[in-house]
């Protein structure tokens, strides 16, 4: 039985098991092999930023135009409107975030996806870290990541023959000491974690001798072939890491962040050809001390987004100054938002929607989305309800990024994916989505506030319609349409009799970047 046909058969955890070997990492997992496509020629890379603990994106991205409802529930974190670094009179960047939007947005090389979320979003760490590294459903465990699925079709028998010559460098890196579950396949991991490109020491790979025809004999050699490309991979980072060179300093003795970007700048200078990095920021956490008590633009909140500015802009300018900026492409993503309501402790608790942000010059750049609506009455736990679906930006930069076909998307993701055109130079994309034009997404209801039922009204082009209702938690109640329709306007009615009084949430989704989410009121 080979190596990768056990573990299916022997793994049951739920997750991925890492194992640490000279700060490389593997793992196990049990999720089946799915269809993808890789574009291996290109020489574009893609940068992973986790934002651990749960981004209040209210913060991050202030909504100028809900100020009147979010001062009421924020009267001692909300960021002063006239601090605010102004992207329209509607929204706007933290203070703290000068550098992204000085050197980066303003130059189109940023650009953001507002209330990022999934269906019925869970709000523990674990389990919304596990959901947005897998990109499973909320009530689905998989073991595998998205990355990893990806590169389990294109190297069905890896990691046996691996490095060769035709792939001399690792898939992945994670920059830590953990691997990271985003790119795990169904038998192994991908990526490789390193703290430290200089510090990598080969490993004893014990006695050459003939191992035994037993499982007991197959696991020892799958040890020794992934010691043998531990030692090969490690090789390969050192001479790399010797090669390259940074042109910028970093603030790396006080910026984990920029720590690890400095070391995938100093690797890609050095020519490295990994396509995937993971790099990690936490600390977002932030139940207490998110501001500081009548001083909203200090405390923990501030200093992580302060730290993500200066680090993002320092390695941009870096990539820049080496004439491959446009080889990259960086993503953030976090497990989940925050409340709207700040707590006791000047810091926000457990949400479900928020923020992603994007950089590179590839993008197209701006805003996309509207900012949610702060209702006049927020109860708690109530947070951002979610527009865009989380595994659609996956899906689009898969494919605009990375060069995978619309129906690999599919298999890797889930069968409702919806295209977002998101880059302006995207030679790969095979998208054959139409483009609509906005004025024809209209979205109305009434009576609003309801008592019994409301009467939900849109117009919509020839295109795939999902029609939702939600809860202020996030829970998809009921769906009113899930299907291809004619364009036009259409009717629905809603039955919200048993419903308890409360904020409600109509979401339509159409094609591309058409989506919009408004509030309902029951009384």
């Amino acid at each position: 039985m080979k190596r990768r046909s056990f573990l299916r058969t022997a793994t049951t955890a739920s997750a991925a098991l890492p194992i640490a070997m000279n700060g490389m990492g593997m793992g196990v997992a049990t999720h089946p092999l799915l269809a993808s496509a890789l574009d291996e020629d290109s020489d574009r890379v893609l940068v992973l930023i986790q934002l651990n603990g749960g981004n209040d994106g209210l913060s991050m991205l202030p909504p100028l135009n809900q100020y009147d409802n979010l001062r009421q529930v924020r009267p001692g974190i909300i960021i002063p409107s006239n601090s605010v670094l102004k992207i329209n009179d509607e929204v706007g960047f933290h203070p703290s975030f000068e550098r992204i939007k000085n050197e980066l947005y303003d130059e189109g090389k940023s650009q953001v996806i507002q209330s990022v979320g999934y269906p019925n979003a869970v709000r523990s760490h674990f389990r919304g870290t596990d959901i947005k590294m897998s990109g499973s459903p909320a009530d689905e465990i998989w073991s595998s990541g998205w990355l990893g699925r990806y590169y389990d079709q294109i190297h069905p028998e890896y990691p046996y023959g691996y490095p060769n010559s035709d792939f001399p460098d690792p898939f992945a890196l994670t920059m830590g000491s953990l691997i990271s579950l985003t790119c795990q396949g169904s038998a192994v991991n991908y990526s490789l974690a390193i703290e430290d490109p200089f510090r990598l020491f080969p490993m004893a790979q014990g006695a050459g001798d003939t191992t035994p025809n037993t499982p007991y004999g197959r696991e020892l050699e799958f040890l020794r072939t992934s010691i043998a490309q531990t030692n090969a991979y490690s090789e390969v980072i050192t001479t790399a890491a010797n090669k390259g060179a940074n042109t910028v300093a970093y603030n790396e003795s006080e910026n984990k962040l920029a720590r690890q970007l400095k070391n995938v700048a100093l690797l890609m200078s050095g020519g490295l050809r990994t396509k995937i990095y993971v790099v990690k920021l936490g600390g977002f956490d932030t139940h207490a001390g998110q501001a500081l008590n009548g001083s909203p633009l200090k405390g923990a909140h501030a200093e992580l987004l302060n730290a993500i500015s200066d680090a993002v802009a320092i390695f941009m300018e870096d990539l820049r100054n080496q004439g491959i900026e446009e080889r990259v492409l960086m993503m953030t993503f976090s497990e989940f938002g925050r409340q709207i309501k700040e707590n006791a402790s000047y810091g926000t608790d457990h949400g479900t929607s928020t923020p992603m942000m994007l950089f590179g010059p590839c993008l197209k750049g701006g805003v996309i989305g509207d900012n949610p609506e702060i209702p006049s009455r927020v109860r708690s736990q109530e947070a951002i309800p979610m527009q865009y679906d989380f595994r659609n930006v996956y899906g689009s930069i898969l494919m605009d990024w990375m060069g995978a076909s619309e129906d690999a998307v599919r298999e890797i993701l889930f069968n409702d994916f919806q295209y977002m055109s998101l880059l302006e130079c995207s030679p790969t994309s095979t998208s054959t989505k139409e483009t609509l034009r906005d004025e024809t997404f209209e979205l109305k209801y009434y009576p609003n506030p309801f008592q019994d039922w409301v009467q939900v009204e849109f117009t919509c082009g020839h295109e795939d319609i999902r029609l939702s209702i939600y809860d202020a938690l996030g829970r998809e109640l009921k769906v009113l349409f899930n299907q291809k329709l004619p364009a036009g306007l259409h009717t629905a009615r809603f039955d919200g009799r048993d419903l308890p009084a409360g904020t409600y949430y109509c979401r339509i989704q159409g094609s591309g970047l058409r989506q919009l989410t408004k509030s309902l009121i029951k009384l």
